[in-house]
């Protein structure tokens, strides 16, 4: 089976759309993000409840898998640091 192959932009918009609806964003809001908008604490959709689901979904549309001991708070931080990690999954 072939991997999926994403450029920079489409793991952005991919990333995007996941938000927009697991949270509950609506496409605005998630097309308004930037590399320094807050996430967990920030917003309030993005609970601990969404984290799991956040992480689920990007397996699931980025055709990654990611390892228990690959994740920590710092990911969720900020959009910028999501995105980071969801294309260094993608690019390996």
């Amino acid at each position: 089976m072939t991997e999926p192959t994403f450029e920079p932009s489409g793991v952005d918009a991919t990333l995007r759309a996941l938000l927009a609806d697991v949270l509950g964003l609506g496409e605005e809001r998630a097309a308004a993000l930037t590399d320094a908008s807050g996430l967990f604490g920030e917003l309030p959709e993005f609970d601990s409840m969404a984290v799991a689901t956040v992480l689920t979904e990007m397996e699931d549309r980025l055709g990654i898998i990611i390892d228990d001991d690959e994740i920590d708070g710092e990911i969720f931080e900020t959009y910028g640091n999501l995105l980071a990690f969801s294309r260094c999954k993608v690019n390996g």
